[in-house]
């Protein structure tokens, strides 16, 4: 399968990394974003990361073959490129930021505030999961932010 960049018109995904007895959350993907796997997008290279649908999705997705071929011709997918690989670059340092600098509390609650309409649609667990904590501390995290 030839790798693709998607834009999301509709729907939740996720990027996941699984190790032999762990499964990572990497991101969460929703209408207006752009997903790939990167560096496997980037080096041609199988990944090793899986994209799973959460919600029923409307994609649309051009890959990496017609980019190529339409950055020859067109300085627009030239820019479109640019932005992509910037937009990537930015979630992917914001989120490394978060994980660093923020307390599980205050990147759920951030979450809760930019992405309301969606966290109905994914499951605790799997908000848990990105957090990086257990299901019972976002429960926690969740009635402390509810009083």
């Amino acid at each position: 399968m030839e790798s693709a960049v998607y834009f999301v018109r509709s729907g939740i995904l996720e990027i996941t990394l699984k190790s032999n007895e762990t499964e990572k959350i990497l991101d969460f993907f929703f209408a207006g974003d752009m997903l790939t796997a990167l560096t496997s997008f980037l080096q041609q290279q199988p990944s090793d990361v899986e994209i799973v649908a959460l919600t029923d999705c409307e994609l649309e997705k051009i890959t990496h073959t017609d980019l190529q071929k339409a950055y020859v011709h067109s300085a627009d997918a030239n820019t479109f490129g640019r932005l992509m690989i910037e937009q990537a670059y930015l979630k992917k340092a914001k989120r490394e930021k978060d994980l660093l600098a923020k307390t599980a509390e205050e990147r759920y609650a951030e979450m809760l505030h930019t992405h309301k309409q969606y966290i109905t649609e994914i499951p605790v667990n799997k908000i848990a999961r990105y957090l990086g904590i257990q299901p019972e501390s976002l429960s926690r995290i969740r009635r402390k932010l509810i009083s």
